[in-house]
C-alpha cells in the first residue's frame, strides 16, 4: 500500500510515517521509482509502534523493541516493565486513599492515622 493509504489506515499524518522512516523505525519497501511501498507486515510493525508510544516508550527504544538483534532489546523492555510495575503500584494507592477518604469520619485528614500513611 501506498504511504497515504498506510497513514490513513494508521490514523497518522503522512509526514509521521516518513519521519519514522528517516529514524529506521519501520522502513518501508520501495518501488522502482522510489516511493515508499508499505506491506501488511510494515502496517502491524506499524500498529505495534503506536502501542509502543501508548506506554510511553521513545522512538529509539521502539527501534531496539521492533529489532529482535538490538543488543539493548531486553533491557529496553525490562525498564520499561519496571516503569510501568511502578507507575501501577502508586496508581494502586492513591485509589486505596481516596476510596478511604470517600468514607473517613475523621474532621481533619492530618487527624486520621490511614490517611497519614498514604502522604508518607
Amino acid at each position: 500500500m501506498k504511504i497515504g493509504e498506510a497513514a490513513s489506515r494508521l490514523g497518522v499524518a503522512v509526514h509521521v510515517l516518513r519521519h519514522w522512516d528517516d529514524e529506521g523505525v519501520v522502513v518501508p519497501d520501495r518501488t522502482p521509482s522510489g516511493h515508499r511501498e508499505y506491506t501488511e507486515e510494515h502496517f502491524h510493525r506499524l500498529r505495534v509502534l503506536r502501542a509502543c508510544q501508548g506506554v510511553g516508550m521513545s522512538l529509539p527504544e521502539i527501534r531496539q523493541v521492533l529489532h529482535r538483534d538490538e543488543p539493548e532489546r531486553v533491557g529496553v523492555i525490562e525498564r520499561r516493565l519496571h516503569l510501568i510495575r511502578t507507575q501501577r503500584a502508586r496508581l494502586e494507592a492513591a485509589e486505596r486513599f481516596l476510596v478511604h477518604v470517600v468514607d473517613c469520619e475523621h474532621d481533619l485528614l492530618t487527624r486520621c492515622e490511614r490517611c497519614g500513611q498514604y502522604a508518607t
